[in-house]
């Protein structure tokens, strides 16, 4: 029997008995379910049916990554009060008990890595700082 090369979603279904013969591809990405099936019959052949599954498969894969990354970009979380994605206000307490306000950048540049990067209100100004934080998460994430 012919083997395929990459078989990440999709599945081999032979149902004699039902003359049922085809390949199966089946993704789930958050809830969603995605699945089509392709008969040998329809496609001329087990290689045939095996390479149209494969390209509907891959297509799919890159729709939903290109999905994935758009919404990660465009949708703003409610726990962001910025309104710019990987800017946010934090404050430094200090052992004296001293409180200090910073607009804060961050972003990773890698998988595994994170960098963040903070700009004193005190120094700046509450517009400047934040401004500042913006351009920089702008640059470092390469946006």
């Amino acid at each position: 029997m012919w083997i395929p090369p990459d078989t990440y979603a999709i599945a081999r279904i032979d149902l004699p008995r039902a003359g049922t013969h085809g390949w199966q591809v089946r993704i789930q990405r958050r809830g969603v379910k995605h699945g089509k099936f392709f008969a040998d019959r329809s496609y001329g052949g087990v290689p045939e049916s095996y390479d149209a599954a494969r390209l509907w498969r891959d297509d799919l894969v890159k729709r939903m990554a290109d999905e994935e990354n758009a919404v990660r970009i465009c949708r703003r979380s409610p726990r962001n009060s910025s309104g710019v994605v990987g800017v946010s206000k934090v404050c430094v307490v200090a052992a004296s008990g001293a409180s200090y306000w910073f607009w804060q950048a961050t972003w990773c540049p890698a998988p595994g890595e994170r960098r963040c990067v903070k700009f004193s209100v005190k120094r700046h100004g509450e517009k400047q700082a934040f401004r500042m934080a913006v351009e920089a998460r702008k640059d470092g994430a390469g946006l």
